[in-house]
């Protein structure tokens, strides 16, 4: 497993959540809301530091990274992190 994070998403992310490098960005599960990735979930994001990374990887001097509990959520897939520029947001494929 493994995350992937497109340059326009990091561009998006240092945009919209202000994310510098050395700082980190969470993907964690959340109960309800609309998914490509896990039916019934959605991903939330927070700028936080990892305590026990399950996937990471860094872009840009930026940490993206799920924690071990978390991990689940991707069905032992990868996690690529893309942008949409027609809709203005973050679009999440499994793969």
């Amino acid at each position: 497993m493994k995350i992937t994070v497109t340059k326009t998403a990091v561009d998006w992310f240092k945009r919209e959540m202000d994310a510098k490098p050395g700082e980190a960005i969470r993907f964690f599960a959340r109960l309800g809301g609309c998914s490509t990735v896990q039916s019934g979930f959605s991903l939330g994001m927070a700028k936080e530091s990892p305590r026990t990374a399950g996937i990471s990887t860094t872009e840009d001097g930026i940490t993206f990274f799920m924690e071990e509990e978390d991990v689940w959520y991707l069905n032992g897939g990868n996690l690529i992190v893309d942008y949409d520029q027609e809709t203005d947001e973050l679009k999440f494929v499994s793969t």
